[in-house]
């Protein structure tokens, strides 16, 4: 209960706020209005914002927050280590190659949608940085480092295709998404959003014993009855589901699958029947908030969430690297 109460007051305040404030009353007879055609009396020009607009928004923003959460929950389980998430492992990267590649090259002939686009770069990166890191070796940063690695080349593609093959206006536009950008979100992109982030969330619900698990290791995992390769399968690729519509929805955006996992396991523990749900509500409001000071810290300007999420979390990593220090 506590938990859904955050997430409604963050998209309240997520709707209330921006270049002009709206009162939280009148977020709450609109929402009323369309939701339970309630009939309240709402200045026009104000329901249209509330709800055309910010809601919508808001809404895209706590699934996105929450999917690439617990994205991060499970590969830092799975690989067993505390610095992985998508957008480190190269997944986001791939996944803005395999967007970009069908807007601009016309990858699939018009029958690929960018969500399949995605997706496909990021399986591909993925698939590439684990076959790197198990020829680089099996030590805990093999991964890490072959994730970097794959970034930088997907990232790379990525800036080869818009710079070769679009032209000026949607080069930018591109450039703009790539550092995630909520602006052109609608109540469309939430029948997609929020379907993908709940079935995240229920896969990991359904496999948290086996993330427990897994936590002590591949060898204690099978020996507690786990079927490694078949939910190893299921738990990457619901993972790497989650990412890719996020990224093909609102661009890449970093730090929210590394640094929410973290602020979960500090306040609820390590058992993961605690830390994905926690992982889940903490991401989809830091993202709502984020989204907010996104259209609030430059005025008259909204600034790419992305740069916000790199400017709160590039600290908090710094932080987890030197309380990981002091630990070990």
């Amino acid at each position: 209960m506590l938990s859904l109460l955050a997430i409604l007051a963050a998209l309240a305040l997520g709707a209330a706020f921006g270049e002009t404030a709206i009162p939280i009353g009148t977020v709450a007879r609109t929402a009323a209005n369309h939701l339970f055609g309630a009939g309240l009396a709402v200045d026009p020009i104000d329901a249209g914002i509330v709800w055309d607009y910010r809601l919508a928004r808001a809404v895209v923003a706590a699934c996105c927050g929450a999917a690439l959460a617990l994205s991060g929950v499970v590969l830092q389980a799975l690989l067993r280590n505390a610095l992985a998430d998508p957008y480190v492992l190269g997944i986001s990267a791939g996944a803005s190659t395999g967007a970009v590649a069908v807007a601009i090259l016309g990858v699939g002939g018009g029958f690929v949608s960018l969500s399949a686009g995605a997706f496909v770069g990021a399986v591909t990166a993925f698939g590439c940085v684990l076959l790197l890191a198990r020829a680089a070796g099996s030590g805990p940063t093999a991964a890490i480092l072959a994730g970097i690695a794959g970034s930088q080349l997907f990232n790379a593609l990525t800036a080869f295709i818009v710079t070769r093959s679009a032209n000026a206006e949607t080069a930018r536009g591109i450039m703009f998404w790539l550092l995630g950008n909520l602006s052109g979100v609608r109540w469309a992109d939430v029948t997609l959003a929020f379907p993908i982030a709940l079935l995240g969330t229920l896969v990991c619900l359904w496999q948290i014993r086996a993330l427990d698990a897994f936590t002590f290791g591949a060898d204690a995992a099978a020996s507690l009855g786990v079927a490694i390769r078949p939910v190893q399968a299921v738990l990457i690729g619901a993972a790497t589901l989650m990412t890719a519509v996020m990224v093909s929805l609102v661009g890449s955006i970093g730090f929210v699958g590394l640094v929410i996992p973290h602020a979960a396991l500090f306040l609820v523990g390590a058992r993961h029947g605690r830390l994905v749900p926690a992982s889940a509500v903490l991401g989809a409001v830091f993202l709502v908030a984020c989204d907010i000071a996104s259209r609030m810290v430059v005025p008259k300007q909204v600034v790419p969430i992305g740069i916000v999420t790199a400017l709160i979390g590039a600290p908090a990593f710094a932080i987890i690297l030197i309380r990981a220090r002091r630990l070990s």
